[in-house]
């Protein structure tokens, strides 16, 4: 498994954790690395601030494209491959294409049969309408 795709499995389980519990996830990252017996790939930390800094329009844009499931009602899991995936996609450095692999490949390991399918199709109509939409 490539560093990048391990650090995503990472970040999910922090983002996993955080939103199981109700805390902040950067709260649950530092004491995840201040656990840790060797140092965690910074991607990490990107990812998972990333998502942070950008919850509310994250969200937002989750619940807009999503069809079929309110954010309340998806599996955890499933909410919070959706919220790495739609970060990596609109703030992210890695290509549309990248991104939606790696969620849909978290998915299949971790979630339903029908799991990655359904976020493949929100992802992807994310990245079909990022250019139209105002990030800031």
């Amino acid at each position: 498994m490539a560093a990048r795709s391990k650090a995503r499995k990472r970040a999910l389980d922090v983002l996993y954790e955080a939103d199981i519990r109700g805390v902040d996830p950067v709260e649950v990252l530092t004491l995840h690395e201040a656990e840790a017996t060797s140092p965690m790939n910074a991607y990490v930390r990107e990812v998972v601030t990333g998502v942070t800094d950008h919850r509310g329009r994250i969200d937002d844009l989750i619940s807009t494209y999503a069809e079929g499931w309110t954010l309340d009602r998806m599996p955890v899991v499933d909410r919070n491959i959706l919220r790495l995936g739609c970060w990596e996609v609109m703030w992210g450095d890695v290509p549309d294409p990248v991104a939606l692999s790696e969620a849909v490949a978290l998915a299949t390991s971790l979630s339903t049969d029908d799991s990655p399918g359904y976020i493949n199709g929100v992802l992807g109509r994310l990245a079909k309408v990022k250019p139209r939409l105002n990030l800031g």
